[in-house]
């Protein structure tokens, strides 16, 4: 891989959208914050859609080509890959998404490739790991302050835990972009690094690993690129 400029991977979207006269197109894609921030960084993106059958042989053949990968935010996991129902306030699943980047996230771990899993991303790192995830969190915290306003990003405060890792990037408190209905319950493997007043759980952190870290809030989606120069910076060494 490259020693200036690594290869950061950042899964994607595979959903029908709507371009002019062509309704609607299979489409693979990510929001472009993800790879303009990367690119910031000093990083090169390489969009990694999901496939059919994924195992961990793909897995193994996808990120040898990478120096970091960025598991990206999205539609819900199918709870059955954590034993549980569905709640009824749950999205359409996405199964082969599902099956890619749990693959992914297995692999990154094993190889201990630095990996920032962002709000779908960190629930998909606490899964793989053998975690749980809060279906629906206004059941929980009697709000929807972390989803206000359906397709738009709403903001609020974490307090970021001293002695995290997480704390040496971003200190004591940042105001986030927000937009999820679920949060991490259980994560084997992983230490909370961060929380939101009403107690949602909003950072997960590997201390053992190299550089291993999962937000619940878009980073991608703000204007503060601490998180991606800190992976990037992770990717070079």
């Amino acid at each position: 891989m490259s020693v200036t400029r690594p290869v950061v991977g950042i899964t994607a979207y595979a959903e029908p959208i709507v371009r002019g006269v062509w309704q609607p197109v299979p489409s693979v894609f990510v929001a472009s914050g993800y790879t303009s921030k990367v690119v910031a960084a000093g990083g090169i993106p390489m969009v990694i859609p999901p496939v059919d059958a994924a195992d961990d042989d793909w897995a193994q053949a996808v990120l040898d080509r990478l120096d970091a990968l960025i598991i990206a935010g999205g539609a819900d996991i199918d709870p059955q890959l954590y034993g549980e129902a569905a709640h009824p306030a749950a999205q359409e699943f996405r199964p082969e998404r599902d099956a890619c980047e749990i693959a992914l996230a297995r692999a990154a771990v094993q190889r201990d490739l630095p990996l920032l899993g962002i709000c779908r991303g960190m629930q998909v790192m606490a899964v793989a790991a053998g975690g749980s995830v809060d279906q629906h969190l206004p059941d929980l915290v009697g709000h929807e302050g972390h989803s206000p306003t359906p397709g738009a990003f709403a903001e609020h405060p974490v307090v970021v835990r001293k002695g995290t890792g997480l704390h040496a990037i971003l200190g004591d408190e940042v105001v986030v972009p927000t937009y999820h209905h679920q949060g991490v319950r259980t994560h084997p493997g992983y230490v909370a690094a961060a929380d939101a007043s009403d107690g949602v759980l909003e950072a997960i952190e590997d201390p053992t690993a190299r550089w291993r870290f999962g937000v619940q809030w878009h980073p991608e989606a703000g204007d503060d690129p601490r998180l991606f120069d800190a992976l990037v910076h992770a990717a070079l060494r």
